[in-house]
C-alpha cells in the first residue's frame, strides 16, 4: 500500500540551493524538467506508476502537458478523485473499504505469503478439528454446541464476511467526525459553505474507507478464526478457521499442525457456543462499543485546522490527520463506566474461552499450555491492524485483563461447578464487575443469592390469584 493514497503524489520540494540546484541533473530532467513527478510539465502534482517509463516520448501528445504519464492512469485518477468526491453513502464508504481490504490482502503478507483458495483437504481437516473440538467441549462447558456448520476460509473470504460486523463497529465513530466537520463552521457560515462541507464528508468517507479497508486487510493476514478478537465478525452459528494463517502462526513453534489446529478449533467452538446459547451478548458486546463511541470527543482544534487549511488538491491532509489521531476519551465518570464496561466484557469472554479450552485440552495435547501461553500473548500485544483501529477510533480490541478473568472462571468452576460457572451467563447484571476482577476469591466465595424460597411465595401467590378469579 503506498503512502500517498488514491495515487497522488506530494508537491515538489524546493532544491535547498535555489535555481541553481534545479538545473543541476545528470539526467537533463532535474527538479524543473518535465520527467520530475512534480514539475512544471505536471503541473497538478500527480504520482502514477511507471512515471518517466515507457508513457512518455514524441509519440504520447500527453507528453508535453503532463511529462511521461500514461493517459489511461491520468483517467483512473481523475475517475477515482470523481469517486471520492461523488459518495453520498454513509460516515464511511464501504465500497471503497472492501476494495483497498481485497487490495491489501492480494499484495500478501509481510512474510511473502500470498493468499489462496482453501483445497478439499483443509477443508475437510477444518471440519474434522471442529467435530472433535466439539465433543471435547461437551465435558467441559454447560453450554451446547454452537456451530452449525464449519468451514474454511482464506484470507479473502474472510473479508467478505467479516465487513458487516465491522461496519458495525466503526459507523457510530466515523458518524461523529461527519457531524463534527459540519459544526466546525459558525452557523451563519455553514449555509455560505455547504458545497465545501459537502466534499469535505465525502472526502472524509472515503479516507475512512481507506484506512479502514487497509486495517481489515492487514488483519486478514493475522487472524486465524472468525472470533480472534473476542467479537463476533462472522456470521452466527457458523465456525470459521484459516488454514493459511495457521500454517503461519505455527510455523516455528515446533508443535505439530494438527493440534494446532485442533487447538484453535477449541477456541473457535468455545466462542461459538458462547455468542449461539447468550442471547444478550452480542448486543451487549457491540453495544459496549457503540457506548464508548458515543463518548468519544473529536478533537475540534486539529479538525479546524485540517479544514481551514484543506486544499482538494491534496486530500492526503485528511488522511494524515486521521492518521495522526483525531478523538479523545473524554476524562468523564461516564466515559470512563463506559471504557471499564467495554474492557470487562472482552475480558470475560476471552477469560471464559480460555478457561474452557483449557480444561478440554490439558489433558488431551501435550502442547495445550505452550499454546494457551503463545494465544495469551499474542493477545496481550496485538498486531499493527490493531494499532490501526486504536488510532483511528480510539478502541483497542483486546482485552487488558484477559489473565485475571481467566484466573476467575477457573476458581468459579473449581467452587460452584461446571453449571454454577456457565450459570452466571443467564444475565449481564450477574456477570462479575472489574472491581470482581480485582478480587476474585470474594467474587467467587461470595455468597449466593437462594430464590428458591421468593419464587415459591411468587407460585403461591398466583395460585391464590387463580382461585379467586375461579371463584367468582
Amino acid at each position: 500500500m503506498s503512502d500517498t493514497p488514491f495515487g497522488f503524489g506530494l508537491p515538489p520540494e524546493e532544491p535547498e540551493n535555489g535555481d541553481e540546484g534545479k538545473k543541476k541533473d545528470p539526467a537533463g530532467g532535474g527538479q524543473g524538467s518535465g520527467g520530475g513527478q512534480g514539475g512544471p510539465a505536471n503541473p497538478f502534482g500527480f504520482g502514477f506508476p511507471g512515471a518517466g517509463g515507457p508513457g512518455g516520448g514524441a509519440d504520447n501528445p500527453f507528453a508535453a502537458m503532463f511529462g511521461s504519464l500514461n493517459p489511461a492512469d491520468l483517467g483512473a485518477a481523475f475517475q477515482q478523485l470523481g469517486q471520492m468526491l461523488s459518495y453520498e453513502g454513509g460516515p464511511v464508504n464501504w465500497d471503497m473499504a472492501k476494495q483497498i481490504a481485497r487490495q491489501t490482502v492480494s499484495q500478501g503478507t509481510q512474510d511473502g505469503t500470498k493468499d489462496s483458495s482453501v483445497g478439499p483437504a483443509e477443508r475437510a481437516a477444518v471440519e474434522e478439528a471442529v467435530r472433535l473440538a466439539d465433543l471435547w467441549l461437551d465435558d467441559a462447558t454447560s453450554l451446547p454446541s454452537g456451530a452449525g456448520t464449519a468451514v474454511a476460509w482464506s484470507r479473502a473470504e474472510w473479508v467478505e464476511a467479516t465487513l458487516p460486523a465491522w461496519q458495525q463497529l466503526v459507523d457510530p465513530v466515523a458518524e461523529r467526525v461527519g457531524v463534527a466537520m459540519g459544526d466546525v463552521l459558525p452557523e451563519e457560515m455553514q449555509a455560505v459553505a455547504g458545497p465545501l462541507i459537502g466534499m469535505m464528508r465525502s472526502m472524509g468517507g472515503a479516507m475512512f474507507g481507506q484506512q479502514i479497508g487497509q486495517a481489515v486487510g492487514v488483519l486478514a493476514g493475522e487472524v486465524v478464526g472468525s472470533t480472534d478478537i473476542g467479537l463476533p465478525l462472522g456470521p452466527a452459528r457458523k465456525a470459521a478457521l484459516l488454514p493459511l494463517n495457521i500454517e503461519a502462526f505455527g510455523k516455528d513453534l515446533g508443535v505439530p499442525k494438527d493440534e494446532i489446529r485442533l487447538y484453535l478449533a477449541l477456541r473457535e467452538a468455545a466462542h461459538q457456543r458462547l455468542f449461539a446459547h447468550v442471547p444478550w451478548l452480542r448486543s451487549h458486546l457491540f453495544g459496549a462499543v457503540e457506548g464508548y463511541a458515543r463518548g468519544i470527543k473529536v478533537d475540534t482544534s486539529k479538525l479546524e485546522d485540517v479544514v481551514g487549511q484543506f486544499d482538494p488538491a491534496h486530500p492526503e491532509q485528511v488522511q494524515e490527520a486521521l492518521q495522526q489521531g483525531m478523538f479523545q476519551p473524554e476524562e468523564t465518570p461516564e466515559q470512563k463506566a463506559a471504557l471499564a464496561r467495554l474492557e470487562t466484557a472482552l475480558a470475560l469472554v476471552e477469560g471464559w474461552v480460555d478457561a474452557v479450552v483449557h480444561n478440554a485440552a490439558r489433558n488431551r495435547l501435550t502442547s495445550a499450555d505452550a499454546l494457551r501461553e503463545t494465544l495469551r500473548r499474542r493477545r496481550a500485544s496485538g498486531g499493527p491492524a490493531e494499532q490501526t483501529f486504536a488510532t483511528l477510533i480510539g478502541l483497542q480490541l483486546r482485552p487488558r485483563r484477559l489473565r485475571d478473568a481467566s484466573r476467575l472462571w477457573a476458581s468459579l468452576t473449581d467452587a460452584r461447578g461446571v453449571d454454577g460457572r456457565d450459570g452466571l451467563w443467564a444475565h449481564p447484571d450477574m456477570l462479575p464487575t472489574a472491581t470482581d476482577l480485582d478480587d476474585p476469591d470474594g467474587f467467587v466465595h461470595r455468597e449466593q443469592l437462594d430464590f428458591s424460597e421468593l419464587d415459591k411465595m411468587l407460585g403461591e401467590a398466583a395460585e391464590g390469584r387463580d382461585g379467586d378469579d375461579t371463584d367468582s
